[in-house]
């Protein structure tokens, strides 16, 4: 496939599934809100540089090697599964997944030691995934006949399809609902932003770059909160223990403040509570905390 060698850079996003919804909420929060011209439309505008495309997310590392996206994000299940030279520029911490190997609970199999031919043959794997199985089970030595299936692998174990599966968990709660037993990981995902390798058009690297650094900017401000308070000078050591901030507490006079002084800093959400609580024991008063949109290093 030829690549184009004019206009914006095309990201292809998932349409549907189970990453669409943080996906558009992350790109929005970077200030690349979606602007299509109906729920249906495959083509929308993400302004400036960049416009996004829709498609299935098990075809977006095609898309991406075939030059017909710049970049496009998708979990990285389904990029390994693709066996395309592409590479991840960005780990967006969420779509987190396992692809595992599981067994039926009376099967006898809890490890991959109990996997072995007998005399009905090779053992039959059930999989959405057959590539990442197929290597993965060649590199264990266990010879296993792979069976395709487009989804709902969980319950070939009971039809008699396959005495195996490898299959996407998140909680491992729809196989122990199914009677199945995990028994190894294959592979660990999130969903990645991804970019063919030595492959973007003239001009295009530095606008990846800017895309991946305001992604990285909300990623970063996530779990994070800023923290403003009026303490006493006095106590602006023990302050800066409370408060180490990104590069230590920000400490600004104030008008006709006396004894008192702001400080401004960076705190992690799940410290709030004791921060708080802290900078109260050293005399803080006008505690205010806020969100953060987005942190730049």
């Amino acid at each position: 496939m030829e690549r184009r060698t004019t206009g914006r850079l095309r990201i292809a996003l998932p349409n549907k599934g189970r990453l669409t919804e943080d996906v558009r909420t992350l790109f929005a929060d970077a200030g690349l809100e979606l602007r299509a011209a109906g729920d249906r439309a495959l083509v929308a505008s993400l302004g400036g540089d960049f416009e996004a495309i829709f498609v299935r997310a098990q075809d977006i590392p095609e898309f991406v090697a075939d030059g017909a996206a710049d970049a496009g994000v998708t979990g990285w299940d389904l990029v390994r599964e693709s066996e395309r030279e592409l590479e991840s520029v960005l780990d967006l911490e969420f779509g987190r997944c396992r692809l595992v190997v599981a067994a039926r609970e009376e099967s006898g199999i809890e490890s991959l030691d109990d996997i072995v031919s007998d005399g009905n043959g090779s053992p039959r794997v059930a999989t959405a995934f057959p590539r990442l199985t197929e290597r993965y089970f060649a590199a264990a030595c266990r010879p296993v006949t792979i069976v395709p299936v487009s989804g709902a692998a969980e319950i070939a174990p009971h039809l008699g399809i396959a005495d195996i599966v490898t299959d996407l968990v998140s909680t491992g709660s729809t196989l122990r609902v199914n009677q199945l037993r995990e028994i190894a990981t294959i592979l660990e995902s999130t969903a990645r932003l991804i970019t063919a390798p030595n492959g973007a058009r003239a001009g295009s690297n530095r606008r990846i770059d800017e895309l991946v650094a305001a992604l990285e900017s909300v990623l970063r401000a996530r779990g994070q909160r800023y923290v403003m308070a009026n303490v006493p000078r006095a106590a602006l050591d023990q302050v800066r223990r409370v408060l180490p901030g990104l590069n230590g507490p920000t400490v600004i006079d104030v008008l006709n403040g006396g004894d008192l002084v702001a400080v401004h800093a960076v705190v992690a959400q799940q410290a709030i509570y004791r921060t708080i609580a802290d900078l109260k024991a050293l005399g803080g008063e006008g505690i205010l905390v806020t969100r953060i949109e987005r942190v730049m290093p």
